[in-house]
This record gives C-alpha cells, structure tokens and sequence, in this order.
C-alpha cells in the first residue's frame, strides 16, 4: 500500500517514513501544506498521514480542500491535545486522529484499521477459498500453512483481496507498490504476480490482458 506523510517535524517525517518502509509499505512525504495537498491529489494513496500545523496551507486547509475531491482516508497526527481540536478535525473529514507523542504500533494499526474499513473490511482476516490474509500480521495461509511472502508480495496480494471480485488496473497496481522515489519498471507488476501464484496457486490471481488482474470471489473451504 503507498502512503503520504505530511509533516514539516523532518526528523518525524524521516523516522516515521522509515519504520513504514520497513513494514512493506510504499511511501511518499511531503514538508509543508502545499507540496502535500498536490501529492495528496495527483495520486490514489491508501491513507494520508497529516500533521496540523505546517507551513504554508495548514492541516485543517489542506483537509477542506481535499475533501473536495478526493475521500482518502485521513490519520491525523498532532500535538494538539483538546478535545475541541480532535471534535473540529473530525467533522471537517478526518477519519482519525492520533496525539503526538505517539507509538509506532498504534500508528500501524490506525492505518490498518483505516484502509481496511475504507473498502468495506472491518475484520482483519480475509478468507478467500482456503488462503487467509491477516491484515493485522500481515500474513498470508493457505490450507492452514503459513505462506512466505515477501513484503512486496504481501502489498500485492492485500491491495488485490481488498477488491476482491474488482479489476485492478497495472498502472493502480504499480502506483501502490512503489513510491515516488523508486524507478521500477512496470514488468515488475508482472513478476510479482508471478511470483505469488507459485505460492498461492495458479488460480489465485486472474489476469485480464490490456486491463490488469483480479482475485475472483470463492467460497471459504470447510
């Protein structure tokens, strides 16, 4: 999944990306308000991760104007610890909200949770035939035996489980995986594919030349 911090703190921004990127996520930052609401409209992040205060726009602006066009879910992450602070952030089109200082654990299962329920997943493990992604550990099971994916592999699937039955174009698919700072080909797309149908069965993965790949609906196993 490709995320966008935004966040004017450098050494935050530097160890929060880093902690993300370690985790399998692709991820794009931005220091101040403006250069964030144009990464924030120009591409389809899975969630944006938004400091208030920043120069330039501020978070609350930035969060009115992107509400305009886009619903990505939004993490807010801020010093400002009143509760009318939070109540404001709210019901101006944040989905959550996160006082500074934080831990990183809690981050990550915000962000989860968020991207989970944004295409309609509230439960953390997805049961497609006999192969389960836990979204919670980032794991993938087939017939019960743990699948050795690598973290690329993992986003790939995620991203494709949580559509499932829906067509995912390449380019949707290279845009979550890789950031704005990695030169990936887009044969890349194609050789992770590749590769977790070694591991997940032929069949898993669904190709629809000159449109992209989906995981069709099958009913859980007993």
């Amino acid at each position: 999944m490709r995320l966008l911090i935004i966040e004017d703190d450098a050494d935050l921004r530097s160890v929060l990306g880093e902690a993300l990127r370690e985790a399998g996520y692709a991820v794009d930052e931005a220091g101040d308000g403006e250069d964030g609401l144009f990464k924030a409209t120009q591409v389809d992040y899975a969630a944006v991760i938004l400091d208030l205060m920043l120069p330039g726009i501020d978070g609350w602006e930035l969060l009115h104007q992107l509400r305009k066009t886009h619903d990505t879910p939004v993490l807010v992450l801020s010093a400002r610890d009143h509760v009318l602070d939070r109540v404001r952030v709210l019901d101006n089109g944040a989905d959550d909200y996160l006082v500074k200082p934080f831990e990183l654990a809690e981050v990550f299962a915000r962000l989860r949770a968020l991207t989970r329920r944004s295409v309609g997943h509230a439960h953390p493990e997805i049961q497609i035939g006999d192969i389960v992604i836990d979204t919670a550990a980032r794991t993938a099971t087939r017939a019960g035996r743990d699948v050795g994916l690598t973290a690329r592999e993992y986003a790939l699937v995620e991203l494709l489980v949580m559509r499932v039955g829906a067509l995912v174009s390449r380019m949707s698919i290279h845009d979550h995986l890789f950031d704005e700072n990695e030169e990936a080909s887009s044969n890349l797309v194609d050789v992770h594919v590749s590769n977790v149908r070694k591991k997940l069965g032929k069949s898993f993965i669904v190709t629809r030349r000159g449109e992209g790949y989906l995981v069709p609906r099958r009913e859980p196993t007993t």
